[in-house]
């Protein structure tokens, strides 16, 4: 597993820390689930969205990825 630094107010690690306690879960826990979130997902698991987009709408495998690309754009505005 890869590890990262980032710069936070003190403010903001207290209220991640304090929100992850109360999840019972880690700060990196909950930083994953946010990324997620915003649409930053692991290669993989936007080629399982994709199957599964495509076996509910009938779309051909290139509609679906142009449709999985257009929500996502719209979704990080």
């Amino acid at each position: 597993m890869s590890r990262i630094t980032i710069s936070i107010t003190n403010e903001r690690h207290k209220a991640l820390k304090a929100a992850a306690a109360r999840r019972g879960k880690t700060i990196g826990e909950l930083v994953a689930e946010g990324l997620e979130a915003v649409g930053i997902k692991p290669e993989n698991r936007v080629a399982e969205l994709l199957a599964k987009a495509r076996a509910r709408s009938r779309l051909s495998a290139a509609a679906a990825e142009k449709l999985a690309v257009e929500e996502t754009r719209k979704a990080r505005q």
